[in-house]
């Protein structure tokens, strides 16, 4: 199963870092990742594998959540399928 994780808020070092270690830590692999700096803005979208994840998807998205509080983001994961469907007019 994918999905789909969005990380947005002021930019800061070692965002992605922070993000990726805690994915690899749940099992989480990164399929694919593309990230920019929108003036002081740091925007990123990742499609992970959770093929081999520790958790639930659920679990998974809150801890997630949690992160970004953290670390001061906005970080978002969704099933890929729901990602697709609210992306489809």
């Amino acid at each position: 199963m994918k999905a789909v994780i969005t990380v947005v808020g002021k930019d800061k070092k070692g965002i992605i870092a922070k993000v990726s270690a805690f994915l690899a830590e749940k099992g989480v692999n990164i399929v694919d990742i593309s990230q920019t700096i929108l003036s002081e803005y740091f925007a990123m979208i990742m499609i992970v594998d959770l093929s081999d994840a520790t958790m639930e998807l659920a679990a998974l998205a809150e801890e997630c959540a949690e992160l970004g509080k953290q670390i001061g983001m906005s970080i978002y994961m969704q099933h890929e399928d729901i990602f697709n469907a609210m992306h489809n007019v």
